[in-house]
């Protein structure tokens, strides 16, 4: 018997520390693209689930942005079946006419399906295949919006989707390994054009900045990157949970929150104070701009008789 690929074992034992850490009943679904991170990942909740006592599915998204997205879709679904995964399902969303540029759009429409199939099916979790070097990605990406903490942070190992987890076993583990995991389980991933083209600002950072950055300071500093993002994700928790007590301080008896209670906290604690109370008041989390935020705070803290802050 051949030894197993390392990749391979490390992928599986990413996937089953995820899948044991997962209190609630019901299947684990796995959003599958047909890309080498995701169908690594599929392959190995395939291996690993029924191993845990888990049920393991798949759904993949077809975003009809390409020429033969539909065949593609439909054959990863048939790999899903034959490697023993089940629910399998395929969701066809339309990108065209959804806010924002064509990656948000796309996006958007993925996740509002995945919630959708995982309330369908009653899903314990969503698996994602998002690796070490997407959070690299991620954190550079952050850096020259000019983001605070919080997009630098990165993306978390775990978050909400419409009250199901969303999980990213693979966060530590590098996009070499899961084409190196692919290869040696003799599967074929799909290489997603997009991932190329120079239009989106992600595939310029994968193409050209991360690869001269790794010439640069060595390989090292996709690991640093990814480190930074778990560090400052720890330093956001402190933050936030501060905040929060904050906030049901500062609320005031005849509604809104109370002036003198916000101008006496700390700047960082304070904006996301302001941030949490204007989520409340309906402002969209993606809309809402550290412009927003900042004439939240002149308000309490420069207030000259200015008009109002008008929030998105």
């Amino acid at each position: 018997m051949a030894p197993l690929a390392p990749p391979v074992a490390a992928i599986r034992i990413a996937v089953r520390r995820a899948l044991t850490e997962l209190p609630v009943a019901g299947p684990v679904l796995v959003a599958c693209s047909g890309g080498a991170d995701s169908l690594a990942l599929a392959a190995a909740a395939a291996f690993v689930a029924p191993r845990v006592g888990r049920v393991a599915g798949l759904v993949t998204v077809d975003h009809g942005l390409q020429a033969g997205s539909a065949r593609r879709a439909e054959a990863v679904a048939r790999w899903a079946a034959q490697a023993g995964l089940a629910p399998v399902d395929v969701v066809r969303v339309e990108v065209a006419g959804r806010p924002g540029g064509p990656e948000a759009a796309a996006r958007t429409a993925r996740y509002q399906a995945l919630a959708e199939v995982a309330g369908r099916y009653g899903a314990a979790a969503l698996l994602t295949g998002h690796t070490r070097d997407d959070q690299a990605e991620t954190v550079l990406l952050a850096l020259a919006r000019g983001a605070g903490p919080r997009g630098l942070a990165g993306m978390p190992p775990r978050r909400d989707l419409a009250g199901v987890p969303l999980v990213r076993p693979l966060l530590e583990i590098g996009r070499a390994e899961t084409r190196a995991a692919c290869a040696a389980l003799g599967l074929t991933p799909w290489q997603d054009p997009h991932n190329s083209d120079p239009a989106y600002a992600r595939s310029r950072v994968r193409s050209d900045v991360l690869p001269a950055l790794v010439q640069a300071l060595g390989p090292g500093v996709l690991d640093n990157l990814a480190r930074t993002a778990r560090l400052v994700a720890a330093d956001n928790a402190v933050l936030d949970g501060l905040a929060g007590e904050a906030l049901i301080g500062a609320r005031h008896p005849d509604g809104g929150l109370a002036v003198k209670a916000l101008a006496d906290l700390a700047p960082a604690v304070r904006g996301r104070v302001l941030r949490a109370w204007a989520h409340e008041l309906g402002a969209p989390p993606a809309a809402l701009s550290h412009r927003h935020l900042a004439a939240l705070d002149t308000l309490v803290t420069a207030w000259r008789g200015q008009g109002a802050a008008y929030l998105p």
